[in-house]
């Protein structure tokens, strides 16, 4: 009887036991599992942080595009003239983003042209024409004429008509007047059935000159501006015509306008002494700067004035500001 007491004793001890050994494997388990979710969960919020922080860096950039979009759609441009398809020409100018070229893209744009800018930025800027950046009217290519753009043979195959901008050099020195403008007309030979407009272009100033480009207007504004001698060559007696850059433009576009097939001098007749410039910058800066004179240069031409009968005979075309930056109008 004894032993069958132990024996249940025993059975119910065990029994107990193990109802307390599956208890406690049953909380095991499920602190065990609950964890593994817990680890889970922060493994998934990290990489949910790390997703997001990667997805952040691929749609950053992507917003920055849309609000430069968001711009463009809302810039204001220059006003624009418009023209009829027949009347719209679309006009290819190599050098577009340059000095003169960029004034010649503004005045073709506001006349209500479709033009496309063709520059290296190697003298050119391109803020020099980004307030053309997306308008319907206006394209700008990133390319260097070292590769060839074939413009003759572009040129032929639409009917188009080349302006071929020429400098003034081609006359070397002239100790009166500079008025043949023959001379050196054999220098570029078109194509045959290509149409070819050639200007020979005298010095010329106003906005987006380059300070460093070397000219005479430039060097003076820029020695003036940082405090140092406006530095002339020789006596400073020789002397330059320089015509404002509007005034080129618009005796360009009337060339290209023209069916003067010869070359055609554009620039200002009224000639000033090279030492009257460094005065007169010197004197607009408000500058302290001394004129310092040094050796005369080689080669630098005692005379530069341009003979401009023809362009005012058969393009009706003369400077009309250029005279005003020394206080005085025709």
């Amino acid at each position: 009887m004894v032993s069958k007491a132990l024996l249940r004793l025993v059975s119910a001890i065990n029994r107990r036991r193990m109802k307390l050994l599956l208890v406690i494997a049953v909380v095991a388990y499920v602190a065990s599992v609950w964890g593994n979710l817990v680890n889970m969960r922060s493994i998934q919020e990290n990489g949910e942080l790390k997703i997001e922080s990667k997805i952040e860096e691929i749609v950053e950039p992507l917003r920055e595009k849309i609000r430069d979009l968001e711009k463009s759609f809302t810039q204001k441009y220059p006003p624009v003239k418009f023209l009829s398809e027949k009347d719209r020409k679309r006009i290819l100018i190599t050098g577009g983003a340059g000095f003169v070229g960029s004034h010649l893209t503004d005045k073709l744009m506001m006349d209500g042209h479709e033009v496309t800018v063709v520059d290296n930025f190697f003298t050119g800027r391109k803020r020099n024409v980004e307030h053309w950046i997306g308008h319907e009217n206006f394209e700008l290519i990133n390319h260097d004429v070292v590769e060839p753009l074939y413009i003759e043979g572009l040129a032929k195959r639409v009917g188009a008509r080349l302006l071929l901008a020429s400098t003034s050099e081609v006359y070397g020195d002239s100790f009166l007047v500079v008025g043949l403008s023959t001379v050196g007309q054999a220098l570029y030979h078109a194509p045959e059935g290509v149409e070819v407009r050639v200007a020979r272009i005298f010095n010329t100033f106003g906005p987006r000159m380059h300070m460093n480009d070397g000219r005479v207007v430039s060097n003076f504004i820029l020695q003036a501006l940082q405090g140092e001698p406006l530095t002339v060559y020789g006596s400073g007696s020789q002397t330059r015509a320089f015509q404002y850059v509007s005034d080129l433009v618009n005796g360009l576009v009337a060339l290209m306008n023209s069916n003067v097939s010869s070359p055609v001098n554009l620039g200002n007749p009224e000639e000033h002494t090279i030492l009257e410039f460094a005065q007169l910058i010197k004197n607009l800066v408000g500058s302290g700067s001394e004129i310092q004179f040094l050796s005369e240069a080689q080669d630098d031409p005692q005379k530069r004035k341009p003979d401009i009968k023809k362009a005012k005979l058969m393009l009706g075309w003369e400077p009309v500001t250029s005279h005003s930056v020394f206080g005085h109008q025709d």
